[in-house]
């Protein structure tokens, strides 16, 4: 029982359900706040002003440059983040600033995501996100907070790299952590990693919903667009997922298939991508619940345009031993098209294995909208292949 009051009560629901500890009686309920401490340090290194003023913030972070946050020894866990940059999202691209976070002296690190993505914010946007670990805050979507338990034995690093072909003018930041004088053996190390693909439909066209024709079948996940591949022992605690839909059919009807510990076909396998998420019947609704959520839906025609849905397994974690592979269609027997981008977040067990590296800038640059334009050429081009019949309406066979 010593053991679990070494750490600081204030994240001790997180610490108890994302860093492993399940026993029924360490629910982490808001009277253990009430506990008194003893042997454990709060402390915090951020970007104030070392001379006492008020430029409270690292300037001018140059391309290519590659700046250092955070750099602790020992033992201790991170329980908050804080950060907000300038210039705003439409000048200074979020999805090239890469954030890394490197745990006990390994050369490798166990992070590794766009900022914006990280978050909670896909595409370079800026929008108000809130889950229980992650969230973005006032004004205008540009507070980025992170309440995940980051656990370390030997030593954390945090560093940020800019990508973005132009400087950082201002970057501010808290991170506030714990002090052990020793980690529990049973504590995972946090770990995020991000994808992004566009997608390939098959030869005969996106058929969706058997508009073009009778629908192949999938059941082995062939051709899925990957969340994580994970080796190692831990659980997967997460995703925040991205879709940017080019046509105004349902994207979701893709099946999320998880593979655990080498199972040739899927251990955990879902009935469509909006059941994944806890929600139905083709949603294009807001909706914020502390585990899951749409924080942005499209609102263009149909379910053309860009969606970000999230889930968190905080009390259902997906426990493996060997290895986990998230995989989920893009569309049924991956029949569409998409623009898709994903961060995994999960927790493992040392020694930790190196992440696969993220794509590259031109693979994570935004896809344009499609426009009314667009579509009318579309229409335009269907016309002259019905023999330019000047009454066509759109639906003729």
């Amino acid at each position: 029982m010593e053991r679990r009051f070494q750490i600081s009560m204030v994240s001790f629901s997180l610490v108890v359900l994302l860093a492993g500890r399940v026993d029924a009686r360490e629910r982490g309920e808001l009277s253990d706040l009430a506990r008194i401490q003893t042997g454990v340090k709060t402390k915090r290194i951020s970007s104030y002003d070392r001379t006492g003023g008020n430029n409270d913030r690292f300037e001018n972070i140059q391309d290519s440059e590659v700046k250092e946050l955070f750099n602790v020894k020992g033992a201790g866990m991170i329980n908050h983040i804080w950060i907000t940059i300038a210039p705003p999202p439409e000048q200074l691209n979020r999805n090239d600033i890469i954030l890394r976070i490197y745990w006990d002296g390994n050369p490798f690190p166990s992070v590794e995501s766009p900022i914006g993505p990280f978050f909670g914010q896909g595409w370079n946007e800026s929008y108000p996100f809130v889950s229980l670990p992650l969230a973005v805050g006032p004004t205008e979507g540009r507070a980025l907070v992170s309440y995940f338990v980051m656990p370390f034995s030997n030593g954390a690093r945090i560093e940020v790299e800019n990508q973005t072909g132009r400087k950082v003018n201002a970057f501010y930041y808290y991170v506030d952590y714990v002090e052990l004088k020793e980690l529990p053996k049973d504590m995972g190390r946090f770990c995020a990693w991000y994808n992004h693909e566009l997608t390939e439909a098959p030869p005969d066209g996106e058929n969706e919903w058997g508009t073009l024709g009778p629908q192949g079948k999938n059941p082995r996940g062939d051709g899925n667009y990957l969340i994580a591949d994970i080796k190692g022992k831990g659980h997967f605690v997460g995703v925040n997922y991205y879709v940017h839909c080019p046509t105004t059919m349902w994207y979701g009807e893709g099946d999320d298939m998880i593979f655990i510990d080498g199972d040739e076909m899927p251990t955990l396998h879902g009935t469509g991508t909006e059941d994944y998420f806890n929600t139905s019947w083709c949603p294009k609704t807001l909706y914020t619940h502390p585990y899951f959520g749409y924080s942005r839906v499209n609102d263009d025609l149909g379910w053309l345009g860009r969606t970000h849905v999230h889930r968190f397994h905080i009390s259902d974690p997906l426990y493996f031993d060997k290895s986990l592979k998230f995989t989920i269609e893009h569309g049924h027997n991956n029949c569409l098209t998409l623009d898709l981008a994903s961060v995994a977040y999960w927790y493992q067990a040392p020694p930790l294995t190196k992440l696969p590296p993220i794509p590259d800038k031109s693979t994570r640059q935004p896809k344009r909208f499609i426009q009314p334009a667009d579509i009318h050429k579309w229409r335009h081009e269907w016309r002259k292949s019905k023999g330019e019949n000047d009454q066509l309406w759109g639906n003729e066979k």
